[in-house]
Parts: C-alpha cells; sequence; structure tokens
C-alpha cells in the first residue's frame, strides 16, 4: 500500500519544502494549493508526475476542506499522515494594548491558525482511519508557549497558537485511543513567506527547516502517550 501524505499551506515556504522532500522519500503527495497563480507546485507536481496532486484548499472554509477531501479520495482510499502546516502572520501584531488593536485581524488569524486545522482533521478523518500510520502533524509555534511567553505584544498571533496547542490536546484525547499519534512542533525562525514577503533575515533556510520537521514527524517516539511541544533542535517547550 502506497504511503499517503496530505500537506496544507503547500504553495511556498516550510509547506512547499515538505512537499519536495516528501516526494524525494517515495510518498504520494496531496498538496493543499491556496494561490493557484504561485507556480511552484505546479513546477513541482511535473517533476513528480502521479506523486503529486494539487488540491484546491482554503483551511478558513467548512466546504473547502470537505472539497478538498472529497477529490483526495479520488487519488487514493487512505491518507497516513496529515501535516497541518497553514498559517498566517499579521503586520498588526506589534500594536500594544495601549496602541489599539486590531480585531477583525485577530479574527482572521484565530479562524487559520487555531480553527482551520480543526476542520482539516475534521473532514479527512475518514481517509485516515483507513491509513496504516494514522499520524497527525501540526507546525505550531514557540509564541503558543504561555509557560514562556515574554512578549508584550503580537496577541493575534500568540494567542492563536495557543488555541491551536489546546486544541491538539482536545484531539489527543479522543484520537489516541483510537490508534492516532501526533507531533507539535515549533519550526525555528524560518526564511519563509508569513509576513507576506520571504523573509530573508531568518536562521533556517526552508529546506533545512523542512528536513529537521520531517525527521520528527515521521520518526516514532518511545511515549507516544505523551503529548509535547518540540522545537526544532528536539527540545521540549512548557505548554
Amino acid at each position: 500500500m502506497e504511503s499517503i501524505a496530505w500537506v496544507t499551506g503547500a504553495d511556498r515556504g516550510l509547506g512547499f519544502s515538505l512537499c519536495k522532500i516528501l516526494l524525494a522519500q517515495g510518498w504520494t503527495v496531496l498538496a493543499g494549493q491556496y494561490m493557484p497563480d504561485w507556480l511552484e507546485l505546479k513546477e513541482l507536481a511535473q517533476d513528480f508526475p502521479g506523486k503529486l496532486a494539487l488540491i484546491p484548499l482554503d483551511v478558513t472554509s467548512n466546504d473547502s476542506t470537505r472539497s478538498a477531501m472529497q477529490v483526495a479520495s479520488t487519488r487514493g482510499d487512505h491518507l497516513d499522515l496529515l501535516i497541518n502546516n497553514a498559517g498566517v502572520n499579521s503586520p498588526t501584531n506589534h500594536s500594544s494594548i495601549r496602541e489599539g488593536l486590531d480585531y477583525p485581524e485577530m479574527h482572521r488569524l484565530y479562524d487559520t491558525n487555531s480553527l482551520g486545522p480543526l476542520r482539516v482533521v475534521e473532514s479527512f478523518l475518514p481517509l485516515l482511519d483507513r491509513g496504516s500510520l494514522k499520524r497527525l502533524c501540526f507546525v505550531s509555534s514557540e509564541a503558543g508557549s504561555i509557560g514562556r511567553m515574554s512578549r508584550t505584544a503580537w496577541f493575534s498571533y500568540c494567542m492563536s497558537k495557543a488555541a491551536l496547542n489546546m486544541g491538539v490536546k482536545i484531539l489527543f484525547n479522543a484520537l489516541r485511543p483510537e490508534g492516532y499519534t501526533f507531533r507539535v512542533y515549533h519550526p525555528g525562525w524560518m526564511k519563509s513567506y508569513m509576513g507576506g514577503s520571504k523573509n530573508t533575515r531568518a536562521d533556517l533556510d526552508l529546506d533545512e527547516a523542512a528536513a529537521f520537521a520531517l525527521s520528527f514527524f515521521l520518526k516514532a517516539r518511545a511515549d507516544e502517550d505523551k503529548l509535547s511541544l518540540i522545537d526544532y533542535r528536539g527540545d521540549e517547550w512548557p505548554w
């Protein structure tokens, strides 16, 4: 049985690099595509004919996630690995409580970063139930760690990632007894497009960051009954 992975936010950044490495390792990859005008995924599909499927996906839409699952089900009868990578940041993050907060923008981040992964898991459970690995992976952030939080702003991003972590914990409580395994990951400061344009000042190249991430996502853990937030160095963060 072929190994099938589903990656959200696959157009560029970490998601695109995750797709590249999975394909090179022999996986069949279903790529959630949000920006059809961004050409890199189409070019990658030409390099791996029959192994990479581009599926329209907007994680803020119930209809979109359900439609994506229906399309995915035509490419295979199961799903082994789900990587919830899609996420957004905001230029208004730096506003302090005294400067005034952008509440509509906070709602946008919460809808994408916190609720989006839940929509994807809910929609794709029928395929995941038939998979052999049953591995659910979530790209979170150190920004969601309440125990180590020192910022005085960044309300929208930090709160959305903390909410994501809580959502994963509830999923863990429900699905771990059914044989599902979980990975919650802080990928580090990457040269990604989270701010809209590529951040060239960051520490990690995207392919390097994706290699670190997949090493964690695919490796078996000694204690699968413990849910942990792990960073790219292998260090555990407090919730």
